[in-house]
């Protein structure tokens, strides 16, 4: 299948555009334009209002004004370096045009003395004279029509200038052919929109500052555009997923109910919707892929067993993998207890699983005699083989790529796949990251869960810190510190780690404070960390390595240094540490003052509440898409048009039309669908194209 004739003029060398030479084409690339079709996506930024006035005076300088003049005396520089000066005239006051290294024989010709001139600049006050220099245009007044009344800003690189660009854009726009919509016509209707045409003639020809606000038809129409083609692609994924065919796993809910008779507490009711959809996919015979996702303590894990156990009552195997040894081992610890409730056979596999007892843990795998295991990455390993996997966990997804989870696909020839995240996603940015899952929440909390209380106190506070925590410590509770992150560098970080041990072991007596960073051998990490969990050490003092999933019931003070380096989502997993057990909570977050706008804002919100996805949202909002899960490694694509902070509900709008096209026309016969096939070339969605051809 390639690329339909009607887009080639889009899909041209940029040198084939007005005014663009090769050396601005190369240039051009620095701003991730290669092709016209990038141009008539890339949208100005901005605006300049050049309505003709009838005099400067009275304009706010500095500040942009256009307006007719008589050419009055010129002013060539005495010396060098001085610039020439022409005296004009408006309608109501007389000011200087100024300019530098320009040609008098030039200026002359253009601004000849009592001719009628169009200036339009920026006009400033130098020395008490008002003036513009250099102005944007001069033309004479057949030529109005050359000044746009609104002037769109694009952004811009070197060698490229904004006469450039726009006349590079008008060249692109022109080659834009007549297109079927793709977009469906009661959602057109509905919305408003313009067609992708004049979507486009609009949003790069606006009138007035609020055509270039993410709100407008146009942006909409295109963003949308975008978006949908971004579901699409997802939706071809999902579909192509789920034609793999998987295996019916029927629960038998023996051991299930074994484990809800002995829990001391009645699942949440999001629990058991999870529960339901989990079991509902493992008995369709098509592949699961689902996303369950649940905020600091919501009882992800619990859903999680119940998962792996229809894997073992339907006669298969289940693993758990975690991204990390100590949480490996936690997961362990936790789901132990449950396993021998249950009596299933439960075995974990790390790196450190070496020689005879490797392999006979591999031996036990293989004659299905270990029922579930829990493992690290170990588990990937080549010679890692099951008797009949059925189920496969993977927890923190955006720790693994999607090249892992289907290398664990392929261990159990038809394994399905649960992805567990307790990082709470906005939507928006959920669907542009796991659109091809299906997603389970939790979003409520089980009984007894008791609140934390969260204080903000100024770092000058410290010694009070020191006190509160030598008086909680003598009765019998435990302690998180967390080092700020100082710089990129993990020395530094270290140093500051080093050094508040130092001084709260001087504080709080030698063995009392144990210390985990990052540079540390992963056995040492787990000493530190098993020590702590057994209680032998009251005060553990971290680098953010224990941001998640650490689970000790004891510690109920958890104390953030440096708060405001911290993202939003970042605190809000670190307090969900503490708050496990029965005790009062508390976390602290220490702040240098002054703190600026934006942590002071952040540090409030975490005050304010304790709801994940309302945090999540904020910190989307705050810090955009790309920062907040670090866009290199999360997957997330990058659009021109769309924003994902303005524009979220179209990304919801986007997914279910998607997800609706092809449920009606799988193979995008249709004349919408043959309209959905263009804008998938139109918008490179290359992926979702090879699908359609295997489709």
């Amino acid at each position: 299948m390639s690329r339909p004739q009607v887009l080639f003029p889009l899909f041209g060398g940029l040198e084939t555009l007005a005014g663009v030479g090769p050396k601005t084409a190369r240039n051009f690339t620095h701003m991730d334009v290669e092709k016209p079709r990038d141009l008539i996506f890339t949208l100005p930024y901005g605006g300049v209002d050049r309505g003709l006035r009838k005099t400067v005076k009275g304009v706010a300088a500095p500040g942009v004004v256009t307006v007719e003049v008589t050419v009055g005396r010129h002013f060539p520089p005495q010396q060098r370096g001085r610039p020439y000066r022409v005296e004009v005239e408006d309608a109501e006051t007389t000011f200087q045009l100024v300019f530098f290294h320009a040609r008098d024989d030039w200026l002359k010709k253009q601004l000849p003395t009592g001719q009628r001139r169009l200036v339009s600049g920026k006009l400033e006050i130098f020395d008490g004279v008002a003036q513009i220099v250099h102005p944007d245009h001069m033309v004479p007044l057949s030529q109005a029509a050359d000044i746009p009344p609104f002037e769109p800003v694009y952004p811009l690189t070197s060698g490229v200038t904004l006469k450039t660009m726009t006349k590079a854009v008008h060249s692109a726009l022109e080659r834009v052919p007549e297109l079927d919509e793709w977009i469906d016509g009661p959602l057109l209707q509905r919305e408003g929109w313009p067609g992708f045409q004049d979507a486009l003639g609009q949003a790069h020809g606006p009138t007035s500052q609020a055509d270039i606000s993410p709100n407008a038809p146009a942006r909409l129409r295109l963003a949308y555009d975008e978006l949908f083609s971004h579901q699409v692609t997802l939706a071809l994924a999902r579909a192509s997923m789920r034609r793999g065919k998987g295996r019916a796993s029927n629960a038998t809910g023996t051991l299930q109910a074994k484990v809800l008779a002995a829990l001391p507490y009645k699942p949440t009711g999001a629990q058991n919707r999870a529960i339901g959809e989990i079991a509902a996919d493992l008995a369709d015979d098509k592949r699961m892929s689902r996303l369950l996702q649940g905020d600091v303590g919501s009882g992800k894990t619990l859903v999680a067993f119940m998962a792996l156990l229809i894997a073992v009552e339907s006669g298969g195997q289940g693993v758990m993998m975690a991204p990390t040894e100590i949480l490996a081992r936690q997961h362990l610890n936790s789901l132990q207890p449950l396993a021998e409730t249950a009596g299933v056979v439960l075995e974990i596999l790390t790196g450190r699983d070496k020689g005879a007892g490797r392999a006979a843990k591999l031996a036990a795998l293989v004659r299905g005699d270990i029922q579930i295991l829990v493992g690290t990455h170990a588990a990937f390993q080549k010679d890692v083989e099951f008797k009949d996997l059925r189920l496969a966990i993977v927890d923190e997804q955006h720790r693994f790529g999607v090249s892992q989870r289907m290398e664990l696909g392929a261990k159990g020839a038809v394994a399905d796949v649960l992805v567990m995240t307790a990082t709470p996603i906005p939507r928006s940015l959920e669907l542009a990251q796991y659109g091809a899952m299906d997603v389970s929440v939790l979003d409520e909390k089980p009984p007894g869960r008791k609140p934390v209380t969260t204080a903000l106190v100024s770092a000058g506070r410290m010694d009070e810190v020191t006190k509160h925590l030598q008086k909680a410590i003598s009765e019998g509770r435990q302690a998180y510190w967390v080092c700020p992150l100082v710089g990129e560098s993990e020395v530094s970080d270290l140093t500051a780690a080093t050094e508040r041990f130092n001084h709260l072991r001087a504080v709080l007596g030698e063995g009392h404070v144990g210390l985990v960073h990052g540079q540390m051998a992963p056995a040492e990490k787990d000493d530190a960390m098993a020590r702590f969990v057994a209680g032998e050490t009251s005060v553990l003092v971290a680098t953010t390595v224990i941001e998640v999933g650490v689970d000790v019931p004891n510690a109920s003070i958890m104390v953030v240094e440096r708060a405001e380096h911290f993202g939003l989502s970042q605190l809000h997993q670190l307090r969900g540490r503490v708050g496990r057990g029965a005790a009062a909570s508390t976390c602290l977050l220490l702040y240098q003052p002054p703190l600026t706008e934006s942590g002071k804002r952040r540090l409030e919100i975490l005050r304010q509440t304790e709801d994940g996805f309302k945090i999540a949202e904020e910190d989307l909002a705050m810090r955009g898409a790309g920062d907040m899960i670090g866009t290199a490694q999360s997957g997330l694509p990058q659009f021109r048009v769309a924003d994902l902070e303005h524009q979220s509900a179209l990304m919801e709008l986007a997914q279910s039309d998607a997800r609706k096209l092809l449920h009606d026309d799988p193979t995008l016969k249709s004349r919408r669908g043959k309209a959905a096939r263009v804008l998938l070339w139109l918008m490179e969605q290359d992926q979702a194209i090879r699908l359609i051809t295997v489709g």
